[in-house]
Formats: C-alpha cells, sequence, structure tokens
C-alpha cells in the first residue's frame, strides 16, 4: 500500500518539477514509531536494446559523461548492492522492458540470446516486457524467457541456450484465442520478511509500432486498469508494497537533469494519475530520458537507456504492515572509471570470437557524419535528417528499375544511429538499421499518397523522402484526425512531385516502403491500402548495397519537404 496521508491529487506540472531528486515520506514520527521498518533496494534500468558493448556518439554519453557497456554496468550494480550478504539480499534488480530488439550486430546476430545471458549473470530479477521484445513475435519471446535453440538457425554460437535467469512479466499483453495473459502477470519477492509485488506491462499501443507478425495473436490492455487489476490481486495476497514495471514514459523539457522532473509530460502522466493509491512506485520507460518524478504520491522514474544509467531506489517499508513509509530514487551514470566485470568480459569475447569477421568488413564511406536528427519542422524535430533521406534514397535505388519505384519513405524510429566520418564497416551499418525488414514496393492513388502524407501530422512522425520526393506544407493547415487523416490540408495540393512529375489524385504512382510501414506500422494505416505489393529485399542489404555503389557518401540537403515559409507565393 502506499504512504499513508500521501496527497492523492493529479499533480501540475509546477509540482512536478518540484519533485526533482523525488522523495516520497510521512512524518517521520510515523515511520520511527513500531519495529524498526524494514529497508529495500530496487536497481532499475530499462531499453538496454543488447548494448554489450559500449555504445557510442551521442548514444554513448549521458551528463557530459562516457557511459554505459555490460562490463561497466554488471561492476556499477554490484557496487549499488553493497558489500555484505545482508545488503544483497534487500536488494532487487528490475527492468521496464526493451532489453532486447534494435540490438547492435553482437547481440542481434544470436538472437539477442547474448543479452539475456548478461544481464542474468549481472542479477536481474524481474523485468517488463516492452515493444521490442515483440519484435521476433510471441513464440520467439516465450524461447528467450524459456530456452531452447533458434528454431531456424539453432544455436548459432555452438552452445545451448539456458533461457532468462529472471522472469519477464506481462500483465496487459493477452493470447486473443483464450484470454490469458502470454507470460506471467506479476511476481512477489519477500525481503526479511516483507512482500514486496512487481507488475510487469508495455504500452497498450504495441500493435502500432510493431510488425503485424510480431503482435499476432496477441491483445493488449489499457495500463492503469491493468496495474489496477493486478494490485488488488497482490493486496488480497497480503502484498502492500506494490511496483509497476511499465514500458512507457515521458520526457521532460530542455531544462532538466537526470534526476529533475522539469516540465514533464507525456503518456506515463496519465497513467499514472489513474492508477490506484496503493501503487507506490512506477520504474518506466520507452522514451529514452532520463527523469525522477512524483506523480499522483507515487515515485516514477527512467534511467534512459542503453544501460547508461541505473535508478537507485530506496524504499522503507513498515514491518508491520507491509506498507511503504518512505520512497526515494536518484539516477546514477554508469560511467567506464570501474573494473571491468571478467564475467562479461569473458562473454562479449566469446561472442565476437563466434561473429568472425563479418563485423569488421567495410561496405562503404562517407564523405562526412551523418546523423538521423530530425531537422525542424513546425518548432518540432519531425522533419528530414541527413542519415535518414539516405537511407530513403538506398531503397530507391534498390527497387526503382526491378519494381518501377518512383519514390520511397522511411520511418524514423527505424533509424537507429548514427554514422561518424570515413569507413563503414558491416556492424556500423547493422546498428544503423538492425530490424531486418523487407522492401514493399505498392501502387497508391495519387489521393492515398496525400492522404499518407497527411497521415504524418495525425501520428507525429514525419516519413523521410527519397531525392526524387518534394513537397510543401502549409504552415498555417489543420491536421485531419485518427479516424479521417484525409480530411487534413498540411501538405498543399498540387505540390507533391514524384520525379520532377506533379502527383495528381487520379493517377496511380508505386512506392516503395518497409514492410513494418506497409502493414500499417506507427499508425500509417492508410499505406495499407496499397496494391500490387512486391517485397523485395532487406533494408540492410539495400542500405549495404547503397553505401558500396555511392561512396564517399556526403549528407544530401535537406530540401526535399519545403513549408510555405520557404516557397514563394504563384
Amino acid at each position: 500500500m502506499s504512504v499513508p496521508g500521501m496527497r492523492r491529487a493529479a499533480i501540475g506540472l509546477t509540482a512536478l518539477a518540484a519533485a526533482a531528486l523525488s522523495t516520497v515520506a510521512v512524518n517521520p514520527s510515523q515511520a520511527e514509531a513500531g519495529p524498526k521498518p524494514v529497508d529495500v533496494k530496487l536497481l532499475a534500468l530499462n531499453d538496454f536494446h543488447g548494448n554489450l558493448e559500449p555504445p557510442t556518439g551521442s548514444s554513448g554519453t549521458i551528463a557530459g559523461l562516457p557511459a554505459g557497456g555490460a562490463e561497466y554496468l554488471a561492476t556499477q550494480l554490484a557496487k549499488l548492492r553493497g558489500a555484505t550478504e545482508e545488503e544483497q539480499e534487500r536488494t532487487i534488480t528490475v527492468a521496464a522492458g526493451d532489453l532486447i530488439g534494435a540490438s547492435p550486430l553482437l547481440s542481434a546476430a544470436f538472437h539477442d540470446e547474448p543479452t539475456i545471458e548478461s544481464l542474468t549473470m549481472a542479477g536481474l530479477d524481474f523485468a517488463s516486457v516492452g515493444n521490442h521484445e515483440f519484435d521476433e513475435g510471441a513464440n520467439e519471446l516465450l524461447r528467450i524467457q524459456n530456452g531452447g535453440c533458434h528454431p531456424v538457425d539453432g544455436c548459432a554460437d555452438g552452445t545451448p541456450y539456458a533461457g532468462a535467469g529472471f522472469q519477464y512479466l506481462s500483465a496487459n499483453a493477452f493470447k486473443t484465442a483464450t484470454g490469458q495473459p502470454l507470460l506471467p502477470p506479476y511476481g512477489v519477492k519477500k525481503v526479511d520478511g516483507v512482500k514486496v509485488g512487481f507488475i510487469g506491462m508495455t504500452l497498450e499501443g504495441t500493435p502500432q509500432i510493431v510488425s503485424q507478425e510480431g503482435v499476432a495473436g496477441l491483445t493488449f490492455s489499457d495500463e492503469s486498469e491493468t496495474a489496477n487489476k493486478y494490485a488488488r490481486i497482490l493486496r488480497s495476497q497480503g502484498v502492500e508494497t506494490i511496483v509497476v514495471l511499465l514500458h512507457e514514459g515521458g520526457q521532460q523539457d530542455t531544462t532538466g537533469g537526470i534526476n529533475d522532473c522539469n516540465g514533464f509530460t507525456g503518456p506515463i502522466v496519465d497513467i499514472a494519475n489513474r492508477m490506484d493509491p496503493s501503487i507506490d512506485v512506477v520504474v518506466s520507460g520507452h522514451t529514452h530520458q532520463a527523469y525522477n518524478c512524483e506523480i499522483n504520491g507515487k515515485l516514477v522514474t527512467s534511467a534512459s537507456s542503453f544501460g547508461r544509467l541505473v535508478t537507485d531506489i530506496d524504499l522503507q517499508i513498515d514491518r508491520k504492515t507491509g506498507d511503504v513509509l518512505t520512497a526515494k530514487a536518484n539516477n546514477v551514470v554508469v560511467t567506464r572509471d570501474v573494473t571491468k566485470d571478467a564475467a562479461q568480459t569473458e562473454l562479449i569475447t566469446r561472442y565476437k570470437t563466434a561473429l568472425g569477421p563479418v563485423a569488421t568488413k567495410v561496405v562503404g564511406e562517407t564523405a562526412e557524419p551523418l546523423n538521423r536528427v530530425q531537422e525542424t519542422l513546425f518548432g518540432t524535430a519531425k522533419g528530414e535528417s541527413p542519415l535518414g533521406n539516405v537511407i530513403a534514397d538506398a531503397q530507391f535505388a534498390a527497387t526503382d528499375n526491378e519494381q518501377g519505384a518512383l519514390g520511397a519513405f522511411m520511418n524514423p524510429g527505424g533509424v537507429r544511429a548514427d554514422l561518424d566520418a570515413g569507413q563503414v564497416t558491416y556492424e556500423e551499418a547493422f546498428t544503423v538499421q538492425p530490424f531486418a525488414n523487407n522492401l514493399v514496393t505498392l501502387d497508391l492513388t495519387g489521393a492515398q499518397l496525400y492522404c499518407v502524407l497527411e497521415q504524418q501530422f495525425v501520428v507525429g512522425r514525419t516519413l523521410y523522402p527519397s531525392s526524387t520526393v518534394r513537397y510543401t506544407v502549409d504552415v498555417n493547415g489543420t491536421t485531419g484526425t485518427t479516424a479521417d487523416p484525409c480530411a487534413g490540408t498540411r501538405v498543399v495540393r498540387g505540390s507533391l512531385t514524384l520525379g520532377g512529375v506533379t502527383v495528381t489524385d487520379a493517377g496511380t504512382y508505386r512506392v516503395t516502403v518497409n514492410n513494418f510501414l506497409a502493414g500499417g506500422g506507427d499508425g500509417f494505416t492508410a499505406l495499407k491500402s496499397g496494391t500490387n505489393q512486391v517485397t523485395g529485399m532487406i533494408d540492410l542489404d539495400a542500405f549495404v548495397a547503397y553505401l558500396t555503389a555511392s561512396s564517399p557518401v556526403s549528407a544530401p540537403a535537406l530540401d526535399r519537404i519545403r513549408t510555405t515559409a520557404e516557397v514563394p507565393a504563384a
């Protein structure tokens, strides 16, 4: 049960900002009354994404410090647990999803088995399921949990795969046919006689951001309603300290540090406000942000991404009632100035040996850095990016002759890393595009194509266009609705061209996207209307081929999407 007397009203943004370095507490006299409280430490991470080796570039720093890498993460976790057996027994290590998926080649080449082995060795106890845990489907997630060789690739490193030594929890992902949770919805740990319950969930919108094959046969339920349901079940079992591990989150404004909660917004705010008062802590993720908040009397935290932070959460629990007396959190940087964990080093070395020379093969060269940061459009970073445009060009080049494509569009979420200037290895290219999506070339009418572009402003994601695509956005236009994205007037009619030819509503045009988008991914349901679909090569293969053929690749101009503020009136 949550702290007695804790404020339950929804907290506004000003109060959220004041909750930085969050501590939730009651009057000290209450904490001192009765038997000595039980001290419980939670160590939390999220969005690891298979980053066994230290991430590089901007992804490898946080708070101005180089951070991350499994060898350092394991050492830092051991340090935070404490030196004595008693301290270690009072520590529970948890995670809020996306531990695997969208991973670097070292992990992805072995279906993320190395990451599961690494986190098992690092002492993880419970983890919620993130959307990327579904990248290869429900059956593969169950194999990741339970063990066994991959049904197609076998045990690629030549050794048996034992499964996860920790428990994945998934309270709101149900088998559609039976209504039963895919994985256990909750877990309980007893610390010095006090029970601590953990409910694990991913975001309800997972089907919109995962390929249809990945979530086939599954149904996802509302996060707050599900958490409240299982909180009641846990309390009926005598569990009064309840922690939710939720793969959904929010973000601060630009003034916030890793332990702040400044101008906090995002889906997690509404979710936490609708959660039952009996829930004490929400360990969140998905947005790859760092924050330390109090929302509706609950401690709400996130440890950024890629193993660069660990959230150190200290709970004082009433020994008699099981209620939380105080809860405080601190995001700790996983610095690289500590001794590497020897077991993690051995694991990384073993898998790098099994991977062989394919990772270091040079596949091309860049004349300058290619980053994925989107230019500003309508005051937000939702426009083009140099690397995104290059990938769209690569997909067009792979399908213009063979499939008759006139243009290509790439989703920003599928571009996972930047490229530095100079030689590009296969491993670096893989890190940029790790999903192994197939290219799909399809027919759309001009009216449907305009609808796709209007849908960008409904879902809040701007597709990267190939060099053959040009259009103008009206800064004063209206945005359509989820039910009718085509009603929007953001894209100036008559401005869209493919290969220099003006697109008309009645015309038919052949374009290329990946199979994730073709299936309506990222909310682009208008693409599902495409006909005469032809499936082509893997997107990574198209990217590698383009790098090889076009090296050295320069950053393209960001002039494919223009606004009426830039285009002179006719």
